[in-house]
């Protein structure tokens, strides 16, 4: 089993994954089927099922489709181009993609919200398609968002696509017990077996810049996050508050009365900071979903401003033993919302922090395990319920106490040997059960929970 930590980690936009990049992602490789195809369309149309219907406003699931069809990809998203491209696609109804030539695509008609039918592959299902100039389809394609930006087709969901079937790695490690065994078998790190693995696939130069890519987007965004204020789109009018959590935590740095708890503050304002630039629409990382894109940079950033001896030249460790436990839970669970609630999101971004925490802290291959348990152990449950459909509430305070978590997590395990009772791999079982298991209203379809009780008008 190998993920890469570019597939753990991935530069997009707000607000949502696998509402928003999955979307946009779908309908980038729905274009290239369409310039490799014998025949010239006409016109496109579209379909959104399951979570992607019932919260796809909330998460601009619509607006990603349209930018999609219209040739925007996440990575290199440009958000003034993107709004000139929606004002002159709802004014004239067309799109005009490269490679491609101009196709009718009216997103009133066109993109169509179905409530009624659940695609049978996955929670957040979409239909793509290709039509003639009379309106028949000559071609059509399932997608299905699985969390975090991956997308796969309904033919390679059903062939096993979403597993690795590229050359063989050095250290294809598929469980946490198999990881344990190789790091003491081989002497190695989880860091450097996860970076033997990267490297077997890509230069080392490649690597590294990559890395320092992540991180840099990143810090920006939390930076940004910091200087933010006023009021988040989507009509709940909740005030950006990481800004002026800042000031105060700022202000009263140096005093001596200040609470030992106040530490707490500080990875919650640097959590909820991604987390108002990710709902705003800005950049941000998915770590490993963009709902859940503030706890791993809270806690990196947590280290590097507060723990004596951090220093950026061990940002790769911590990334790269994130992104193999991160691997760990997509292989064997999932780390989408709609699939497994928020345990799936918010759960596995705090143990992918406590591992990172617990290994820059010096921390063994079992005591980081143990970390992760911890921190994942700590969230199973969790639903998925945001308000008004939207990644806000509860969604950006759950950031910061899921990096509170894991910081916690990394600490207590460093207190001990690495032995304990409930394994990660038991606990990650535990996940996909109780995912499987709770009811869709608690999957990102905003039909139950907080979602329901909470007014959101």
């Amino acid at each position: 089993m190998f993920l890469s930590v570019f597939e753990m980690f991935k530069v997009g936009i707000g607000p949502s994954s696998s509402h928003t990049m999955g979307p946009m992602v779908a309908a980038a490789r729905f274009l290239d089927r369409l310039r490799a195809a014998p025949f010239a369309a006409a016109g496109l149309r579209g379909s959104l099922h399951g979570s992607l219907a019932f919260t796809g406003v909330g998460h601009a699931t619509d607006r990603a489709t349209i930018l999609g069809l219209a040739g925007f990809e996440p990575e290199s998203y440009d958000a003034e181009a993107a709004e000139a491209a929606l004002a002159e696609i709802e004014a004239t109804g067309m799109v005009h993609p490269e490679g491609l030539a101009p196709l009718k695509f009216s997103p009133r008609t066109d993109l169509r919200f179905d409530y009624d039918r659940n695609l049978p592959g996955h929670a957040n299902g979409m239909i793509l398609m290709a039509t003639d100039a009379q309106g028949d389809v000559i071609l059509q394609e399932i997608y299905y968002s699985v969390g975090g930006g991956f997308v796969l087709t309904e033919d390679e969901l059903a062939s096993g696509n979403d597993k690795d079937h590229g050359p063989a790695v050095p250290y294809p490690f598929k469980s946490a017990a198999e990881m344990l065994e190789m790091a003491e078998a081989s002497g190695l790190s989880i860091a450097e077996m996860k970076r033997r693995n990267e490297l077997s696939r890509r230069p080392a130069a490649e690597l590294d810049a990559g890395l320092l890519r992540i991180s840099e987007v990143m810090m920006n965004c939390l930076d940004r996050g910091l200087e933010g204020g006023g009021i988040l789109p989507g009509g709940l009018n909740v005030k950006r508050r990481a800004g002026n959590i800042h000031e105060q935590l700022q202000a009263e740095r140096g005093r001596n009365l200040t609470a030992p708890h106040v530490i707490n503050d500080w990875m919650s304002c640097y959590a909820m900071a991604v987390n108002e630039e990710n709902a705003a629409g800005g950049q941000v990382v998915t770590a490993p979903t963009n709902g859940a894109a503030g706890v791993v940079p809270a806690v990196l950033r947590y280290w590097l401003d507060f723990v004596p001896g951090a220093t950026p030249s061990r940002i790769p460790e911590f990334l790269l033993t994130a992104a193999a436990i991160g691997g760990l839970v997509k292989y064997n669970a999932s780390i989408s919302g709609a699939e497994a609630g928020c345990q799936a999101e918010v759960g596995s971004a705090s143990a992918m922090a406590a591992a990172g925490l617990c290994a820059v802290l010096g921390g063994t291959p079992a005591q980081i395990e143990n970390a992760a348990e911890i921190a994942l152990e700590h969230h199973l449950g969790m639903t998925c319920d945001p308000v008004k459909g939207l990644v806000q509430v509860p969604c950006i305070e759950r950031n910061g106490l899921g990096a509170i978590k894991a910081v916690s997590a990394a600490s207590l395990s460093l207190r001990g040997d690495g032995t304990h009772l409930v394994s990660l791999d038991a606990c990650i079982e535990t996940m996909r059960q109780t995912g499987r298991d709770m009811g869709h209203e608690y999957k990102e379809t905003s039909l139950g929970g907080l979602a329901v009780n909470v007014p959101n008008c």
